[in-house]
Formats: structure tokens, C-alpha cells, sequence
């Protein structure tokens, strides 16, 4: 023990540099047991850093589309513009955003893609279920991209436009604002459009049951009609065990973002869990059927693939075991 008449130079007693910055910063803030109260902070520290990390892995898909787009600018200044019209001057870009993407899938997430196969060489509408964030869709988009050569058109929410810095990107892999004339023309020039119809509301207020929550949107249905285009379910399996919601179940939060539209909740996990995207039977175009029943019919078809593919209700530790697992899955 220091006492106050020994000094932290005298040579007789041999006195760590922690020890003396902890007798100094005692004598200066009048603490007595400040060594204890420091021993206690870092025990508070160790206790809540699984949660702090929680928090701030989900940034990681947001760093992840700002990397893309510093990617795009810098592709934009150094390629040669006269080689880029060649071809399509972005598509030196697509392909290696899409490379980064897809080893990011398969190395954090284990991604698979299951029914590729289904996609037809012209154009269709792919209708997937909304997780927390729509990183399973980037997967499958650089999944397509690699294998089929074929981008898939987003349509987007209207924040996402807001966002500053990924205007670039937004424009270089065309996505869509979603009006029914602009999805429409993007479909008799024979490309794929890629809808969620619960949008951000399914994205932040369903949850592990995987309840899907698209109101009265019909829209993507008369739109499908108008193009005589298939329809393809989608869905990703574990996909809301990626990312979870806190408030998402909260009604005056519910309520804030119906009135105000703002979403006010907070994200935890990016958890490496196993997703895999199961691309169901194409819904044929039908001239006989009206819009309200291909919604219905749709919406049946994508609950069908929850129902197969996803144990009710989601689990993070079995997600996380099925990227170890050997066993095949009964429900694939």
C-alpha cells in the first residue's frame, strides 16, 4: 500500500506505472478505491460488449454500400470511356461489386441460391419476402449477375434515394422508384424487377413467425398482368435471424411510422447465420385472372415457401448450427 509521505521515484520501493497513475489520479479527484471502481467499469465493459458489438454489426451492410460506392466513383474516374462504350460502360463495375458481394455472402452467411434454374431467359417479376435489411437481396443479385449475366431491377423504398453518397450506385444498378408505367417498360425490354410488396413495414414490424405484411398492394399483380410476365416467389431462409428488430412490436412506434413514416427502431445482430434464397415455381401469366386473385395467388405461393423452408419461429442459434451442420435439411 502507498501512503501519502512515500513518493512513486523513491528507489527503495518498486511501484508499477499503473499503480502510480492510479495513486495520482486518487490524490487528484479526492477518490478513495478508485482501483476498485475502475476493476468494476471493466467488468461492466466485458459484460456488455457482446451487446455493444450487437449493435454496431449491422453497419457493416451499411459500410458495405458505401465501399461499393466509393468503388463506382473511383471505376468512373480511372476507366477509359471510349473502352467502357465498347459494351455497357458499367458493367466492369457490376462485376466486381457483384464478386465482393457474393464472397461476402459465402464467407460471412455460408450463401446458397436454390432454383436459379427457374429463371426464365426473358423478362419476370421476382416477388420476395422483406427481411430486417435487404442484404439477401444483394446476394442474389450478385449471384444472378455472376452466373446468368442478368441484373435484377430493384424496386426500391423512397428513402433509399435519399440516402447521400449511393446515388451512383443506385443509378448503376437501376433501380426502380417503383411507379407502375416505370416497372412496366423495364419488363417489355425483357429484364427481371424484383418487388417486396410489404416493403419497409414487413422489414421492420414482422417478425421471427415470418408474418407476411402487405396490406391492400396489389399493384405489382396488374402490373405482371399489363406485361404478361410470370411471377417468381421468393424467399430467404433464416433471413430475419440475420438481423433483428427491437421496437418492432411496440405500437407507438407502429403507430409513429404509419403516421410519419419514420422508422424508429434499432438493429442488432449481422449474425454469420446460414441464409439460403429458394426461388419458387413461376406463377404463369394468366389473361383470365384479375389482379386481386394473382396477389392472393402469390401471396399463398411465397407463404408455401416460408412453410417449407423456414422453421416456425425463427431461431438464431439453430441458424448459426445450420452453417456447421452436415446433415441434410428435411424441409429442402
Amino acid at each position: 500500500m502507498i501512503h501519502q509521505n512515500e513518493s512513486c521515484g523513491t528507489e527503495q520501493i518498486f511501484i508499477s506505472y499503473l499503480t502510480c497513475t492510479l495513486y495520482v489520479l486518487e490524490e487528484w479527484t479526492g477518490v478513495e478505491c478508485l482501483g476498485e471502481y475502475l476493476n468494476y467499469l471493466i467488468y461492466l465493459i466485458w459484460l456488455f460488449m457482446p451487446l455493444l458489438i450487437g449493435f454496431l454489426l449491422p453497419l457493416v451492410f451499411l459500410l458495405l454500400l458505401y465501399i461499393s460506392a466509393i468503388i463506382v466513383h473511383i471505376y468512373k474516374r480511372r476507366t477509359d470511356i471510349k473502352e467502357g462504350h465498347l459494351n455497357d460502360f458499367w458493367d466492369g463495375a457490376r462485376q466486381m461489386l457483384a464478386t465482393i458481394w457474393y464472397a461476402h455472402a459465402r464467407i460471412w452467411n455460408g450463401y446458397e441460391v436454390h432454383g436459379l434454374e427457374k429463371l426464365p431467359d426473358g423478362p419476370a417479376m421476382i416477388i420476395f419476402y422483406h427481411g430486417a435489411t435487404p442484404i439477401d437481396f444483394l446476394y442474389l443479385l450478385a449471384t444472378v449477375l455472376i452466373r446468368k449475366r442478368r441484373i435484377l431491377h430493384l424496386v426500391a423504398d423512397h428513402f433509399v434515394f435519399l440516402i447521400p453518397g449511393i446515388q451512383l450506385l443506385i443509378n448503376v444498378f437501376h433501380a426502380l422508384h417503383g411507379s407502375q408505367e416505370e416497372c412496366r417498360k423495364v419488363l417489355e425490354n425483357g429484364e427481371l424487377v424484383v418487388i417486396s410488396p410489404g416493403g419497409v413495414r414487413e422489414a421492420l414490424f414482422s417478425d421471427e413467425n415470418y408474418t407476411i405484411m402487405w396490406r391492400n398492394r396489389k399493384g405489382f399483380a396488374q402490373v405482371a398482368i399489363d406485361a404478361k410476365v410470370p411471377i417468381i416467389p421468393t424467399f430467404t431462409r433464416n433471413i430475419r435471424e440475420n438481423i433483428r428488430i427491437v421496437g418492432g412490436q411496440i405500437k407507438l412506434l407502429r403507430s409513429i411510422y404509419e403516421y410519419l413514416r419514420l422508422p424508429l427502431v434499432l438493429l442488432y445482430g449481422n449474425f454469420p447465420v446460414k441464409l439460403q434464397t429458394y426461388l419458387g415455381d413461376p406463377i404463369p401469366y394468366d389473361p383470365n385472372i384479375t389482379a386481386e386473385e394473382l396477389t392472393e395467388k402469390t401471396k399463398d405461393a411465397l407463404q408455401c415457401l416460408i412453410d417449407k423452408h423456414q422453421k416456425i419461429p425463427g431461431n438464431v442459434w439453430r441458424a448459426l448450427m445450420e452453417r456447421v451442420s452436415t446433415e441434410k435439411q428435411d424441409n429442402e
